[in-house]
């Protein structure tokens, strides 16, 4: 791979940087993790944030230019993000609406379809969340029991979604329901875009943890979902499924840069002491320490070759499940490490007076599973590299 970027694409990170270090709100980094997001007060922060982006050209700039895009490059997006996380820049909101949603409605969305709710999604003016995991079918994504029943112009649906992100926020879901109950599994299927207002609509946040609900259970008890609102054809959702799971799988190939948090434990390692000295300075700590560096430099580079592919125009390699599964394995293990590190300091509550870093580190440990998990779990990740990759026989 080349590691050199073309003048272009220096310039296009020079414009980016000088207006991000412009208009980054002042204290945010200060504050960023210890805001609740749950919060009407913190979402509607975010939301200006994202607003502020928007209007200034910086979002959804992975988008063609007729829906309001900038139709960057793969190679500008990538500097894009890098220059987000270099500055710690504060989340944006209706992440589902950008990289999932809309750039399905892109494909299968009908003209209406597409000038109705398209370019309402940039400027975060309807917010959306996706409506495929139910309950007791974990990663199972076909398994699907939720019912929507033809009555002429317009679907009768009854079931529930769980582990929806952000729905408490949405106001609008897709939504993947059974509308042939006698076909196979994936067919059978069709997929729906429902206003999350309509009668019949609950939603019950499912309390994490760590005190926060990002994620929901949502139930549908008759709702009313016109027939205009079907994406692709009845009985033919599944389609549209995969391209919105191929878009979550590039999404969640690993843009984070793990050197982050390797930096983070290493200063917590400056802040305690271990024998008598600060930690950093024992050989064991400097060596786990190390440890982590070597394998987030690792994973930088998977990620990089998994650019290369896509700018070669390659398909899809199993870089993006590599990088899920050891991304999330990663983190899982720095977290467990820093509550070893941090000893009687680690049981401190988050936000709590005298905690190291504000208790953030405790904090970390108990959200690091929920990474293991969304997205497609660790376990589904294996299956996936041992058989497709490998060539493995299946279990």
């Amino acid at each position: 791979m080349d590691f050199r970027y073309s003048e272009d694409d220096e310039a296009f990170r020079r414009e980016f940087r000088a207006w991000l270090e412009a208009n980054v709100p002042r204290g945010w980094r200060d504050d960023a993790e210890l805001a609740d997001p749950d919060t009407k007060e913190e979402f509607e922060r975010r939301r200006a944030w994202h607003r502020k982006l928007y209007d200034a050209g910086w979002m959804c700039i992975h988008w063609p230019k007729e829906f309001g895009g900038r139709g960057a490059t793969l190679m500008q997006q990538f500097i894009y993000h890098q220059e987000l996380d270099r500055i710690k820049a504060p989340p944006t909101v209706n992440f589902q609406g950008l990289a999932r949603v809309g750039p399905t409605l892109m494909q299968w969305g009908t003209p209406e379809q597409k000038r109705r709710y398209i370019p309402r999604i940039p400027p975060a003016e309807e917010i959306w969340c996706q409506g495929l995991s139910e309950p007791n079918h974990g990663s199972d994504l076909a398994a699907v029991q939720t019912r929507a029943v033809d009555h002429g112009d317009h679907f009768i649906v009854n079931g529930s979604k769980v582990w929806t992100s952000n729905a408490h926020h949405a106001d609008y879901s897709t939504l993947l329901c059974r509308t042939d109950p006698s076909a196979p599994k994936h067919r059978g299927l069709s997929y729906l875009l429902v206003d999350l207002k309509s009668p019949g609509v609950t939603i019950r946040p499912l309390i994490q943890i760590t005190g926060e609900h990002g994620f929901n259970q949502v139930f549908y008890e008759d709702v009313a979902v016109p027939k205009e609102n079907l994406v692709g054809k009845v009985n033919e959702g599944w389609m549209v499924a995969i391209t919105n799971m191929m878009f979550e799988r590039t999404i969640h190939g690993g843009r984070t840069d793990m050197m982050v948090e390797v930096r983070q434990i290493a200063d917590a390692a400056r802040q305690v002491t271990r024998d008598g000295r600060p930690a950093i300075e024992d050989d064991y700590v400097r060596d786990a320490i190390a440890a982590f560096a070597c394998e987030a430099e690792a994973l930088k580079y998977a990620s990089l070759r998994q650019l290369t592919r896509q700018l070669r125009g390659l398909p899809p390699g199993p870089e993006g499940s590599m990088m899920k599964l050891c991304t999330s394995d990663l983190n899982l293990r720095i977290q467990k490490f820093a509550m070893e590190l941090l000893g009687p300091y680690a049981q401190f509550e988050y936000r709590a007076s005298g905690a190291i870093d504000h208790g953030k580190w405790s904090h970390r440990m108990l959200a690091a599973r929920r990474g293991t998990i969304a997205a497609g779990t660790n376990e589904i990740q294996h299956n996936i590299i041992g058989e497709r990759v490998l060539g493995l026989p299946k279990g």
